[in-house]
């Protein structure tokens, strides 16, 4: 062994904290996008959120970015480590010459007023030069002109949203159980079985389990818990404390008039044949009940209409998914066009106290607010970029799926990543990103972008027909079928097959599973 010097060549690829974080904004979604930046103003002195609009302000124009920011623009690294070398400033050109309004500063002299032209369309942006390379940060990343409400100190006009107090399934029993005579024993045993029960209104555990997990000082019996829990299922909802699915329907209509019609039947039926009513076996179940068809049918009406989670309804709110829409299509004079919702455009701004104090004093200035400023500039920048590019791949799917936004998801085209990124020379990789968790306003409702890609199938004529336009064939041809002779996947294969699209029938069985629609034995009604 020896030590020796060799001269080595090799090239590699350094991502730049900036380009880091340009592709961290490009895949966020829009409520994750105000987390971090709320996360980054209270970091940042020099950056500020605008929080109101003044329509009379003075605008000023800005001279062009500067050269060391140009490499910003350059596609986000793709999922294999490479960048896409195809990609220059001019891919996000509708926001390549955004301007930024300047804050009014009372020491600043007075220059030449010129409104700010602006567009959410992407179109081109005029204003008048700034002298100063700061200044050209010292307003919003403003392309939302008046989008938001403005803060108005008078009482009169705080219209704050108030937040809707829910009671839980637990509250909802205990209120009830205040009302009722029992002892202090009975109701320490109530408060455990109620502690014990789901947000769907079952109890988790057997009565056997509980009372085994007890102390044995306690010297609680099995009958007791019994007793305990009879009190609970006389509560409200109905079913509620049920340990299946059975007894909670049971319970239910245990609290139905007696004289309501086929009561008898369909307790029969919930009790001793669940399973042959799940299975659709009806012919099994008239034999068995001695009954006609018509009070088999108003049996089943009766027992669809119980409610199987009774505790549903006092869920919590907090899983609830809430989704905010980045883009808006619209059909004007005859073509479809996406264009970027105000309301989710931070406009963001340098703070001027600290722009003013670094222009006094360039030479010595305080190397902390330098970097500030440095990073606050990049982030202004790489937030234009995000939406720039969400609005640019928004228009290529648009244009691509003209047909969906005209007929519905019958006319969907087959489309993949790549004929997207291939179209803006973007890398596959951008385009996943920008269509995770991005979400589209249209007149046939909110879709993510996601939504509009997706893999093929051959036709007959040698073209291609998107998987969903075929699930939408499935769920139309589901809905006009005959309940009594519901279609089989085989069927289903037939009747496409007709129509010159080619699907092998273990493809429409996964179609279907995905739309949620049970196989043909289970579609099965009277």
């Amino acid at each position: 062994m020896k030590q020796n010097l060799q001269l080595r060549i090799s090239q590699n690829l350094a991502l730049t904290p900036q380009l880091q974080q340009s592709i961290r904004l490009l895949q966020l979604s829009s409520l994750e996008l105000n987390q971090e930046l709320d996360t980054i103003l209270q970091e940042n002195p020099l950056l500020e959120l605008v929080e109101s609009d003044n329509p009379d302000a003075d605008f000023e124009d800005e001279s062009t970015l500067p050269e060391q920011q140009n490499d910003v623009n350059s596609d986000p690294i793709g999922a294999d480590g490479e960048q896409s070398s195809q990609i220059d400033s001019d891919d996000f050109e509708p926001f390549s010459n955004i301007d930024y309004l300047e804050t009014t500063s009372t020491t600043s002299d007075a220059t030449e007023e010129k409104p700010l032209e602006i567009s959410s369309t992407g179109e081109d942006f005029s204003a008048t030069d700034f002298d100063e390379d700061y200044e050209e940060y010292g307003s919003a990343s403003n392309w939302d002109e008046g989008s938001r409400q403005s803060n108005s100190d008078d009482d009169d006009g705080d219209y704050t949203r108030q937040e809707i107090v829910s009671e839980s399934l637990r509250e909802h029993l205990l209120n009830q159980l205040k009302l009722m005579p029992l002892s202090e024993r009975d109701q320490n045993l109530v408060f455990l079985l109620i502690d014990s029960i789901n947000e769907d209104g079952y109890l988790e555990e057997s009565l056997e389990e509980l009372e085994e997990s007890l102390p044995l000082e306690l010297e609680i019996e099995l009958v007791e818990l019994q007793t305990a829990l009879k009190h609970i299922q006389n509560l409200d909802p109905p079913g509620i404390g049920a340990t299946n699915l059975q007894e909670c329907i049971l319970l239910q209509l245990n609290v139905l008039p007696k004289e309501t019609e086929y009561l008898g039947v369909a307790k029969t039926i919930v009790a001793q044949h669940l399973a042959l009513l799940a299975n659709k076996d009806f012919i099994k179940l008239r034999k068995l009940l001695n009954c006609d068809e018509a009070t088999l049918k108003g049996a089943q009406n009766l027992i669809k209409q119980q409610n199987p989670r009774p505790g549903s309804k006092y869920a919590q709110l907090g899983s609830d998914h809430f989704i905010q829409h980045e883009v808006i299509v619209k059909k004007v004079k005859g073509i479809w066009i996406a264009t970027l919702n105000d309301g989710v455009i931070p406009k963001l701004r340098i703070n001027q106290v600290y722009a003013d104090i670094l222009k006094r004093n360039r030479e010595n200035s305080n190397q902390y607010l330098q970097t500030q400023m440095q990073e606050a500039k990049w982030m202004i920048k790489n937030i234009q970029q995000r939406f720039s590019t969400i609005l640019r791949v928004s228009q290529a799917i648009v244009d691509r799926q003209r047909n969906f936004f005209e007929h519905g998801e019958i006319a969907m085209r087959p489309l993949v990543l790549r004929e997207i990124a291939e179209e803006l020379e973007l890398h596959e990789s951008t385009i996943s990103r920008v269509t995770t968790h991005k979400y589209m306003l249209t007149p046939r409702g909110v879709y993510e972008l996601k939504y509009f890609f997706g893999s093929h199938v051959a036709t007959d004529a040698g073209g291609e027909c998107s998987a969903t336009a075929i699930r939408a064939l499935i769920k139309q041809m589901v809905a006009e079928e005959n309940i009594k002779k519901p279609l089989s996947d085989s069927q289903f294969s037939e009747i496409l097959a007709k129509q010159g699209i080619v699907v092998a029938r273990r493809t429409i069985a996964k179609y279907r599973e995905s739309l949620n629609i049970p196989p043909a034995n289970l579609r099965k009604s009277l």
